[in-house]
């Protein structure tokens, strides 16, 4: 029997709990509603909203969100599908410029989301991949929208349980998988790259999603740009203390200069 990443910690877990049930047993999902309502589910989002930089649009002139209603059918204003993660560009950061957005309504806002991220979980990946159909009467897929109703550019697709990234690109009217190398995906339009950054976030060290910028330098939180800034500072500091020194050693007083 194969042993996957999640099976190993629920072996773990088994072993230092005993045979009490441990969260691995416990089910997380909401029948009704499927998907991972875990930890996971908040940082890895949240980790890519704060890490992308769009050289050709305004901070004001894009837009991400997670788990956010995504309406996307005026003649059935009541469907939506929420996906984990999305990116509409050259939309206001407010809507109507001025509040904070309740969803994301397609036919108000006028522009389709660019780049939708789907994390795998147990109960929705099939609809993800799109190896499930809907009844005639019931919504469409999130493949079926995303594909066919939005035709949403890029569906990137990552499964934290095999640390596998899938990404489909859409060419004319349907989804082609595009061939990743080294789990990296570069976006021309954006200017901007998608890859697996193996790393430390939130004090976890896993494979994470991150932004990359052209010359495959992985684009900063806010708090590592923050570090580096600080590291230059102390550098430069630092080289003008030894100047100084120096200036001395040679009989220069450097506050006279």
């Amino acid at each position: 029997m194969t042993t996957t990443p999640h099976t190993h910690k629920k072996n773990v877990a088994a072993t230092r709990h005993g045979l009490l049930p441990t969260m691995y047993d416990l089910p997380s999902e909401n029948p009704e509603e499927p998907g991972l309502p875990d930890e996971f589910h908040d940082h890895q989002p949240e980790l890519l909203s704060i890490t992308l930089q769009l050289s050709d649009y305004a901070e004001d002139n894009w837009y991400t969100a997670k788990d956010l209603n995504l309406y996307y059918d005026v003649a059935h204003p009541q469907w939506y599908k929420r996906p984990d993660w999305f990116l509409a560009v050259g939309v206001p950061r407010l809507y109507d410029s001025q509040d904070m957005r309740l969803s994301y309504v397609v036919w108000q806002e006028a522009v389709n989301p660019f780049v939708v991220v789907e994390l795998l979980s147990p109960g929705t990946h099939k609809e993800d991949l799109g190896q499930t159909d809907s009844p005639p009467t019931a919504p469409p897929t999130k493949w079926t929208v995303y594909e066919k109703i939005l035709q949403v550019p890029y569906y990137v697709l990552f499964d934290r349980y095999t640390d596998s990234l899938r990404v489909f690109r859409l060419s004319a009217t349907q989804y082609e998988q595009v061939t990743l190398t080294n789990n990296r995906l570069w976006i021309p339009e954006l200017k901007v790259g998608l890859g697996l950054w193996q790393g430390c976030y939130k004090q976890v060290d896993r494979l994470w999603l991150r932004w990359y910028d052209e010359a495959g330098h992985w684009l900063p939180t806010p708090i590592e740009q923050a570090l580096k800034e600080q590291q230059r500072a102390d550098a430069a500091e630092a080289e003008l203390a030894q100047l100084r020194t120096l200036l001395r050693a040679r009989g220069t007083d450097p506050n006279q200069l």
